[in-house]
């Protein structure tokens, strides 16, 4: 049965801190609602009630469209190995861009990776838990390195051209300021 807290307990964060993947979910009010797996060391638990994750460039950027205007955000882990549980931190995020002044000092909680684009900042109002049971068990091998690999290629010029071709609005044209806010000061 779940159970629903206030707040990250240290074991929950224990949790948080041992796995290798997390999946975001946002939505508008009229949106299609988006769901996206992520991984590559990406996420730090500030506190109890605030974590960060640093995004990095992808084919579509639908967390950062959807998150300013409507900041709902739902985040889950699953346990793929060990004791089974799901944990789901429900909250209110905002996007931080490399021009916001949050920027530097949120960053630097981070190993640096290729193709950084946003931060995004959760205040958690709910952490619920529920068991897990049918979630598979799956055993870790290595993060892919592809995505950081064509980044690193694409240079800095080159995620700039791609965020302008790619990212500046969502499936359903929201737009996500991608390149206001993070192109050459």
């Amino acid at each position: 049965m779940g159970k629903q807290y206030e707040a990250l307990s240290e074991r929950l964060i224990e949790f948080i801190v041992a796995q290798k993947i997390f999946f975001v979910g946002t939505a508008t009010t009229d949106s299609r609602v988006n769901v996206s797996p992520k991984g590559m060391d990406s996420f730090r638990v500030l506190n109890n009630h605030r974590v960060i994750w640093l995004n990095v460039t992808g084919s579509g950027n639908e967390t950062s469209a959807h998150v300013q205007l409507n900041p709902r955000m739902t985040i889950m882990f699953c346990a793929f190995d060990g004791p089974p549980l799901i944990l789901r931190l429900y909250g209110t995020a905002r996007v931080i861009h490399k021009k916001d002044d949050d920027w530097k000092d949120l960053f630097s909680y981070f190993n640096p990776l290729p193709g950084a684009r946003q931060i995004f900042d959760l205040s958690i109002e709910l952490v619920q838990t529920s068991c897990g049971m049918a979630v598979p068990q799956y055993d870790y091998i290595e993060d892919r390195a592809l995505l950081s690999d064509w980044a690193k290629k694409k240079g800095e010029h080159g995620l700039m051209q791609y965020w302008e071709d790619k990212n500046q609005s969502s499936i359903d044209n929201i737009p996500t300021n991608i390149v206001a806010k993070n192109g050459q000061a």
